[in-house]
């Protein structure tokens, strides 16, 4: 099916502004200033309208039904009101602002799994003020999993760029904690789910990947550490016994040059900062952070509210728009496999 029936048949994305204190509302708007040179498909944002008015200029189209973005989406951003958030001052994050930012993601979520929307795009929150009106997940993502009926360990946190795509079989662990946290079983569910999701997320027919060791040199044959022939090698094993294409374990420091990424679509890394520090300096302001085994699309910009410049006008919206456009592209793809 050409790619413009596919984008028609497509319901507009829906967009949760995220914490309104942060740049979330900012970055939003600014994508949408550029969505003709950027040929962004029509979304809406759902939050409090003011804490785009504290940061933007532009046109709102206020909405109640997604379906209305198609049309308000030319000359207004689209925007579904939410219960007032309280006082909003940029840069200044409180306890209405979290309350604003779950009932964003709540709505957002809701819409999406509801087919009113194809996609879901997640602004930046703030965990720590999310965590002082009882929220109870480690984040956005794990909250987003059970909204939709999937346990968390079902769910891949999958970072994409340009050029890169990593996944970290371990995200918000302490360093010292990894080994002890990493099994074989913890790595054959990651690397399934992210060769299913680079299938039908991302239209790869036959997805290459490419696990990353843990200790220098990938432990050079057990010298500077067993983890990889106790736990990675077994776990590449049966992963290979299942037809997946995966190779590894390999040494970290020699698996990001630009010959070695065009032997892979995604590299399997064994801690957060394995994965994210390759992929941000690659592609620091066009990260995005994809949930891959969920039932909906969702996408987030890859970087955080950054409260130190909100309202100041110099958020820069790469991210935001990348995670929009992904949106886009996996929902295409999820529609051109039915």
């Amino acid at each position: 099916m050409p790619l413009s029936n596919i984008a028609d048949r497509l319901p507009p994305l829906a967009l949760a502004l995220g914490d309104p204190a942060g740049v979330g509302p900012e970055i939003a708007a600014k994508a949408w200033e550029r969505r003709a040179a950027e040929g962004l498909l029509p979304f809406f944002v759902v939050g409090d309208i003011r804490s785009i008015e504290a940061v933007w200029p532009g046109p709102i189209a206020r909405i109640s039904d997604p379906f209305e973005a198609w049309e308000a989406f030319g000359s207004a951003l689209p925007l579904i009101q939410l219960e007032d958030a309280g006082e909003i001052i940029p840069g200044a994050p409180n306890v209405a602002g979290a309350r604003c930012s779950l009932d964003s993601l709540e709505l957002a979520v809701g819409l999406t799994r509801s087919g009113a929307a194809s996609a879901l795009v997640t602004g930046p929150v703030s965990k720590a003020q999310l965590y002082n009106i009882g929220f109870v997940h480690p984040g956005q993502t794990e909250f987003v999993a059970e909204r939709c009926g999937v346990a968390r360990e079902n769910v891949v946190m999958m970072l994409a760029g340009p050029s890169l795509r990593t996944v970290p079989i371990t995200t918000h662990v302490p360093l010292k904690d990894v080994p002890e946290t990493l099994s074989a079983d913890l790595i054959v569910s990651r690397s399934r789910t992210t060769e299913r999701g680079l299938a039908r997320d991302f239209g790869i027919a036959h997805p290459r990947l490419a696990m990353a060791g843990l200790n220098p040199h990938a432990g050079e044959a057990g010298a500077l550490g067993r983890e990889e022939i106790d736990i990675v090698i077994p776990a590449l094993e049966r992963l290979r016994d299942e037809g997946i294409d995966i190779v590894g374990p390999l040494a970290a420091d020699t698996m990001f040059h630009p010959r070695a990424r065009a032997q892979y679509d995604a590299a399997l890394c064994l801690y957060h900062d394995q994965a994210l520090i390759p992929l941000k300096t690659l592609h620091f302001d066009e990260g995005v952070n994809i949930t891959l085994g969920l039932p909906i699309v969702r996408t987030s910009p890859d970087h955080g509210t950054a409260f130190n410049i909100a309202g100041q006008g110099v958020a820069d919206p790469g991210a935001m728009i990348a995670a929009i456009r992904l949106a886009s592209q996996c929902a295409e793809n999820r529609v051109r496999a039915q």
